[in-house]
């Protein structure tokens, strides 16, 4: 746990996105990292391989104290499942609430060798359906990481003299040299610091598309495809792929340069998309500008965004009918 600082926040003093997703990767890793070494064998660090959806129920604001809690749900040969969540706390009032839920996936690699993935201790489940269950989520994520490595091709180019709120006008990038300090043990990349830049350059994105306030709603599936290596350039690049009347979308994905290893060339590191709403002063949702798609992948690009948005509106209208009865 720890006191959200004004450096954590935006200036309308609501935490980023990035600083929440850090934390639960850092709680996500030291405890899959304690379970991984809990047993005699090779030591091992947990590297993070996925995140699930994840929706930001509620913001946290500065003088806030954030408490993250983390239970690992599910273990196959060489995985864990760890569900992570958030409850902010007003030390002034006591008042305090749930503003994350987020289920990640990490795999334990050697500390003699990187390249190499160790068996996972099994844990013990209280029921038999809680191991099916498990397992079923293992296999679906499995499939989905897969389908969504084959599809990470796309780059973004610049723009000459876009128009407001067409897919160039907002599109932002970030370079970052990763130093010792960006790493974990075995010189690759947090999980945590990675998903902070990428929710900084979509944040971007969507301050520029619509020049007010903005916060995170939601992540969808940040899916890390490869590990990214100490002294490696990344660029983090970001684009609008769909907007709906208080809500946008942005893809976001991480590239890597390792000048280190100049025998590998440039390659997809991790790719997500993110969801961000519009507020006013006041923390009212505004209206979002309507995004202008001019080429065909644009429009491609924002029906299969309109489709996402549907289906989680969808599930969400489920889930609340569920609950209700």
């Amino acid at each position: 746990r720890r006191i959200m600082r004004p450096d954590d926040a935006n200036v309308a003093g609501n935490v980023h996105g990035g600083t929440i997703l850090k934390m639960i990767e850092e709680a996500g890793a030291i405890i899959s990292t304690r379970h991984c070494n809990s047993q005699a064998g090779e030591p091992c660090v947990a590297a993070l391989a996925r995140v699930e959806r994840t929706d930001f129920l509620s913001p946290v604001c500065i003088g806030e104290v954030a408490n993250v809690s983390a239970e690992i749900t599910y273990t196959s040969r060489h995985s864990v499942e760890v569900q992570v969540n958030v409850m902010s706390e007003n030390i002034l009032t006591g008042a305090k609430k749930v503003t994350n839920k987020a289920t990640l996936w990490y795999v334990p690699l050697s500390l003699k060798n990187v390249n190499k993935v160790l068996e996972v201790p099994p844990i013990q489940y209280m029921r038999k359906e809680q191991e099916d269950e498990g397992k079923k989520r293992y296999e679906e994520q499995k499939l989905d990481r897969l389908e969504t490595k084959q599809r990470n091709g796309d780059v973004i180019l610049p723009v000459i003299n876009p128009e407001p709120h067409t897919v160039g006008y907002s599109q932002s990038s970030l370079i970052h040299l990763v130093g010792p300090s960006d790493c974990t043990l075995l010189g690759f990349v947090h999980g945590g610091v990675t998903m902070k830049l990428m929710d900084e350059v979509a944040g971007i994105v969507a301050a520029r598309h619509c020049k007010t306030n903005i916060v995170t709603a939601s992540v969808d599936a940040i899916n890390f495809h490869e590990k990214i290596k100490k002294g490696s350039v990344i660029t983090i690049s970001g684009r609008m792929t769909f907007t709906s009347n208080k809500s946008m979308e942005i893809e976001v994905f991480v590239d890597a340069d390792p000048f280190v290893d100049d025998t590998r060339e440039r390659y997809r590191a991790v790719s997500a998309f993110f969801t961000y709403v519009s507020l006013s002063k006041e923390g009212k949702p505004l209206p979002v500008p309507q995004l202008l798609t001019e080429t065909e992948d644009e429009k491609r690009r924002f029906e299969e965004g309109k489709g996402r948005y549907l289906q989680t509106k969808a599930k969400r209208q489920a889930q609340m009918q569920q609950a209700a009865q």
